[in-house]
């Protein structure tokens, strides 16, 4: 197995880490770039990704030809870890949530007219997006097959949509949206992927769902569809199509989320790492401290671990594999690594740590959603638990 880079993507990920420390880092204290939702302002943010792109540092997971760097999902890996060592690193780079994988999804199965129209203002970084299919219970949430109630039927030569969606990301800025809704009660295929303009009448954002935070630009959203109507052009890949639209993009979604986390645990670490080496107790440095070291040691030891997961699941992705069982285990392991990491920083910073002179309190509460997002832990190891039944000692194979 080798794990280098290849010269392109480390020469890449080194630029990404200079603008990271010399551009985003010592912005972060400054309190008056934030926006209400503790996230950065649209004036900086703006200027920050016009820089990113002069630079060519954008869009990396895109084609070239349609301005990207067209990097494999391994480079990816590499790329995005360097971005999110700063809170406000993938949206400079536009590789943030919920764009990123709607970006990757649009690419992957979107016809070329759908990609001119829908993809590119993304890529261009002149519209956000959003993924919407969670609702409330007893709706969509795990188990989108079987729960979906959000419906579209065909009327006069249209799809019409009704039902109620929540927790939908980024919704109050986004411009372009990918609804799934029910178009059968088909076991398999009886979902549908469309997708419609924040312009088009026959929805409604209900509310903003307070979060505990931070929050993505946009926020977390419940939208009503109370008849929005799409053409069969707007349609995204086939009818019928909608759970597989939505197992292509969460497979490289929840890996990039992972990707991301390695980025703010090591920067977690990082910050621990100076106050240990400059703040005595009893005499001594507190990294000089037997008990501080095994603290430092066992988080660094698993974001390690947490990365080789990563990597190989992005290798699998780069073969053409669809990597479920490899993603579900670095999903769960890296969001659970992400906790432990900042946890302990802010263990050993004591009240700096908790309080907002560091950026580590805003991590710790952004980091308990990580257990959460695109699949819970708990129905990972479900699916980890069926591919063992199934394979065996197979499970741990090296294909």
């Amino acid at each position: 197995m080798d794990y280098h880079l290849p010269p392109e993507v480390e020469e890449v990920r080194l630029r990404i880490r200079s603008f990271v420390d010399t551009r985003l880092i010592p912005i972060e204290s400054d309190r008056s770039v934030y926006d209400e939702h503790e996230n950065i302002a649209h004036e900086p943010l703006a200027r920050l990704r016009a820089e990113a792109r002069d630079a060519g540092l954008w869009a990396l997971q895109m084609p070239e030809e349609r301005g990207g760097a067209g990097f494999p999902v391994v480079g990816m890996a590499a790329c995005y870890e360097e971005m999110n060592r700063s809170i406000f690193g993938p949206v400079t780079f536009n590789c943030q949530a919920p764009d990123d994988g709607n970006m990757i999804l649009l690419n992957r199965v979107a016809t070329e007219d759908q990609k001119d129209r829908w993809l590119q203002p993304i890529i261009d970084g002149e519209v956000r997006s959003s993924f919407v299919m969670t609702e409330p219970s007893p709706g969509a949430g795990s188990d989108p097959a079987g729960a979906m109630q959000t419906r579209a039927e065909r009327r006069g030569g249209k799809w019409v949509v009704t039902g109620r969606k929540w927790f939908i990301t980024g919704a109050r800025e986004a411009k372009h949206f990918i609804v799934v809704a029910r178009t059968s009660d088909d076991a398999r295929r009886g979902l549908s992927a469309f997708l419609f303009h924040a312009d088009q009448p026959g929805w409604r954002i209900v509310r903003t769902v307070p979060i505990m935070g931070p929050e993505e630009h946009g926020g977390h959203c419940e939208i009503e569809f109370e008849g929005l109507e799409v053409p069969d052009e707007d349609v995204l890949m086939e009818i019928g199509d909608g759970l597989k639209a939505t197992q292509i993009r969460l497979g490289t979604a929840r890996l990039t989320h992972c990707m991301r986390w390695l980025g703010l645990s090591k920067r977690a670490l990082e910050i621990a790492s100076q106050y240990v080496q400059e703040r005595e107790s009893f005499g001594l440095t507190l990294a000089q401290h037997e008990g501080v070291q095994w603290m430092m040691g066992e988080a660094a030891m698993d974001i390690h671990i947490g990365r080789l997961l990563t990597m190989h699941a992005a290798w699998k992705l780069d073969q053409g594999d669809f990597a479920r069982k490899e993603v579900s285990m670095a999903k769960v392991a890296v969001a659970d690594v992400l906790h432990k990491a900042v946890d302990t920083a802010i263990q050993l910073l004591g009240a700096k740590g908790y309080s907002k002179d560091t950026p580590l309190e805003w991590m710790y509460r952004y980091a308990r959603q990580a257990r959460l997002v695109d699949g819970a832990s708990e129905v990972h190891k479900m699916v980890l638990s069926r591919f063992f039944f199934r394979e065996g000692v197979d499970f741990w194979n090296w294909g």
